[in-house]
């Protein structure tokens, strides 16, 4: 005998792709909507290296994918220390990719900031942020003297020898004093932690997934676990009708030999035989059409008239629309046997058993009638027989399901209604 277990629930792999996708997809949209805002230059150039930056970062977080996958089993505390461990390296990497993208383009970014506010922006060898001011000169060359006379500007020559630009060179104003290590640490950190809660987010919104998925399979397995108890419950209510009905039809043939009707009862034996190899050749859980039921209702009641030859009587109303429609096996069995131990058995004239069908209300209603003496309540009853049919018709539909058996004015009925198939 040999154990299979199921996999374990997973997030379908298209599903996760498109969560990286999405994702970063945002990022970059929101990125580059920021960035027209603001009114940064190159637009053109930035944008392709945004979404260069952008694709490395989906691939990226696509290998913590795998890893992430082999938790899908552990607590959600293991996932979520994982997570905060590996996007760590994670997020550094994306952001030495963002610098080393766009580190082309700052100097270009700088340099046209620059002219366009009439300044020439630096860096010194130490990595301190220099602004060249033109005409600004150095404290010593510029402060005045308290006995030289007030000149008049002069206005400088359109042309500028080396003397004044070494001057104005020299002339400059440090505004960010810091190391060029400094600088390159300091950028690098401040992208790696807005990657960081990046992917943090991505992995939250992937275990959400794996939660999804892991209800949904539960669910899953539950239906098919109600499914199948629910056919078991079928089929157990289901072989009740057989040692039931042979109890009965043995105990006829019986009465047939003892009473010396011996051709009767090798006609009933004969009848039997065909009945069975009828009932037996289905699936005890499965369906079939309305006028196929009433066909097996024909050789149960061919063996009954072995015992009363001139008191059953056998009427079917039925439209060949609603004889297509699938009604559970051998539900009319019991009703039908009813109808003959409490009015054909009992009566000494002929009594009619009634099959009818009609549609109502989008439901089947089935009425097995006879107009045999009305038995006391408490002689019919709720034997096995009812009792296997409502409780057949409460598994299998529930609540969608009807059954009435009583009394009426000149006999006995009792009334199925089924759900019609949409």
């Amino acid at each position: 005998m040999t154990e299979t277990t199921a996999p374990p629930p997973r997030v379908p792999a298209r599903l996760v792709l498109a969560s990286i996708a999405g994702l970063w997809l945002c990022y970059l949209v929101v990125a580059t909507l920021r960035s027209y805002l603001v009114g940064l230059e190159f637009q053109g150039p930035l944008f392709w290296r945004r979404l260069a930056v952008t694709i490395a970062s989906m691939a990226v977080t696509a290998g913590i994918w795998p890893l992430l996958r082999l938790l899908d089993a552990r607590s959600l505390w293991a996932k979520a220390i994982t997570v905060a461990i590996v996007a760590f390296p994670a997020s550094l990497a994306l952001a030495a990719i963002n610098q080393w993208v766009f580190s082309d383009i700052e100097n270009q970014v700088v340099a046209k900031i620059g002219e366009r506010e009439g300044i020439r922006i630096r860096r010194d060898e130490a990595g301190n942020v220099l602004v060249d001011v033109p005409g600004l000169k150095r404290e010593a060359d510029s402060a005045p003297s308290d006995e030289a006379p007030i000149a008049l500007p002069t206005p400088e020559p359109h042309v500028r020898t080396i003397a004044q630009q070494e001057a104005d060179a020299d002339a400059a104003v440090t505004i960010d004093p810091a190391t060029a290590e400094e600088t390159r640490w300091r950028q690098l950190t401040d992208v790696a932690l807005s990657r960081y809660f990046l992917i943090i987010a991505w992995a939250a919104i992937y275990l959400a997934l794996l939660i999804a998925e892991q209800a949904r399979v539960a669910e899953r397995r539950e239906g098919e676990y109600r499914r199948a108890a629910k056919q078991a419950e079928l089929r157990s209510l289901r072989y009740q009708i057989n040692p039931h009905f042979l109890f009965n039809t043995l105990n006829s043939l019986s009465s047939l030999v003892m009473t010396g009707k011996q051709e009767a009862a090798e006609t009933m034996i004969q009848s039997l035989a065909s009945f069975y190899r009828r009932g037996l050749s289905e699936d005890p859980t499965g369906d079939h059409p309305l006028s196929e039921e009433i066909e097996l209702q024909r050789l149960y009641l061919e063996i009954e008239a072995v015992r009363f030859p001139e008191r059953l009587k056998l009427s079917v109303d039925v439209s060949p629309e609603l004889g297509l429609v699938p009604v559970p096996g051998m539900i009319l069995q019991p009703l039908v046997e009813n109808a003959v131990k409490y009015g054909v058995a009992r009566s000494t004239r002929p009594v009619t058993i009634a099959i009818a069908a009609r549609s109502e209300f989008g439901q089947l209603v089935i009425s097995v009638a006879d107009d045999g003496p009305a038995p006391a309540s408490e002689e019919h009853g709720m034997g096995i027989g009812l009792a296997n049919v409502r409780d057949r018709l409460n598994a299998r539909f529930g609540d969608a399901a009807g059954f009435v058996s009583g009394p009426v004015p000149g006999g006995y009925r009792t009334e199925l209604r089924l759900p019609l198939p949409g």
